[in-house]
Parts: C-alpha cells; sequence; structure tokens
C-alpha cells in the first residue's frame, strides 16, 4: 500500500483508534507454491493494543497456509468514497483527476493457533461480549452440550502485531480551502459514504 508523507497516522494512536472502531476486515495468508493468497472475510475483536482474536470454520482452506507459514496481514478498509474529477481538479475540469478517499489499516501479525477447546471456549465468549453485550447467549462450555460438539467445527486465532501499515487518505496534500470546497461537494451528494468521508476531513483537520 503506497503511502505518502501526508495521507500516513499522526501517531499510533490514530490508527488504533481508528481500528478500535472496527471489527470486520481481511485476513490474508500466503504459502510456499501458492499462486495466490487466500483471502477471508472475517469478523474479529482487537483488544486497543497488540492483539486480534478470530476464528474460522475447521474446512477453511487457509490452515494449512497458517501451519506451513504463521504470519498474516489483517487488512480493514472503510470510510471510503470516490472523489469526482471535477471536484479534485476545479481549475481544468474537463481534464480532472478523480480520486478516492479512504481509511486502511493492514496489521503484520504472528499467527497462534487455537485448538484446545477450554482456550477456543474463552475466544468466543471474548467476541460474544464484543458483538453481543446484551445477548441472552450463556456462556461457551467446552464440556457440556450443545458447545462441546460444536467447538471441534472451528479453530481459532490469535493474531499478535508485529508491523503496521495505516493510511488516511482525506486531501492532506490539498490546501485548506480546497478540502473546505471538497467537503461542501460530498454533503450536497449525500451518497452512502460520504458522511463518514466528510467525518474523516473534520478530523484529520484537527
Amino acid at each position: 500500500m503506497l503511502i505518502h508523507p501526508w495521507d500516513s497516522a499522526h501517531d499510533d494512536a490514530e490508527w488504533r483508534e481508528w481500528l478500535s472502531g472496527h471489527d470486520f476486515g481481511q485476513l490474508i495468508a500466503g504459502g510456499k507454491g501458492r499462486d495466490l493468497p487466500i483471502v477471508n472475510p472475517v469478523h474479529f475483536v482487537y483488544d486497543g493494543a497488540r492483539t486480534v482474536l478470530l476464528h474460522l470454520a475447521r474446512p477453511n482452506p487457509v490452515w494449512p497456509l497458517l501451519e506451513e507459514h504463521p504470519r498474516a496481514l489483517l487488512s480493514v478498509t472503510d470510510d471510503h468514497t470516490y472523489i469526482q474529477s471535477g471536484w479534485n481538479t476545479p481549475a481544468d475540469p474537463a481534464h480532472g483527476v478523480p480520486t478516492s478517499y479512504y481509511a486502511s489499516v493492514q496489521l503484520e501479525c504472528d499467527v497462534r493457533l487455537v485448538d484446545g477447546a477450554e482456550e477456543k471456549a474463552a475466544l468466543l465468549d471474548r467476541q460474544l461480549a464484543h458483538f453481543e453485550p446484551s445477548g441472552a447467549r450463556v456462556a461457551v462450555s467446552a464440556t457440556e452440550a450443545p458447545d462441546k460438539r460444536l467447538l471441534p467445527g472451528i479453530r481459532g486465532v490469535e493474531l499478535t502485531l508485529t508491523g503496521v501499515r495505516a493510511k488516511f487518505k482525506f486531501g492532506g496534500n490539498k490546501q485548506p480551502a480546497d478540502r473546505v470546497r471538497i467537503d461542501a461537494e460530498l454533503e450536497r451528494r449525500g451518497g452512502p459514504m460520504d458522511e463518514r468521508a466528510r467525518a474523516q476531513l473534520a478530523r484529520r483537520e484537527r
């Protein structure tokens, strides 16, 4: 991912705060002898520091890759919108250059596979506490039905961050007046993701 200086995170706190508000991304794993990596859309729980927890079904084809090479990339992208050519190059809209605004955080991770029943139950409880804080689901049991029967059907994954690539592409190379004008165009268009991009524009101005 290309990251220009004006698109980079201001500091670690910026990307950590943004990532803490997200829980769905793509787990990407490569392997020897493969033409392409395996990409898994997945819900996850980030602890706000260095650890991410998730699980996938046991038949998932990613397991041999992670066993062979316990490294993976977790990619999360959001707040994205299209910036029209005329907005981006108002002096010559007939030959303007469009662009995209988006936030993206890519986590380089060491991988630990979780197969013990008790540890898988605890991992699922962490995820349930995040996704269903007011839910009626009882704690996952490694010893009682139906959980005891279902747990072998999944494997847990604990990711430990070893590197981060964070990008907040919201006109950081533009003059303040240009960003104000683009913000007005986004407000006028009012597309599904435009308000989220506008919020990032305003946040990055502070």
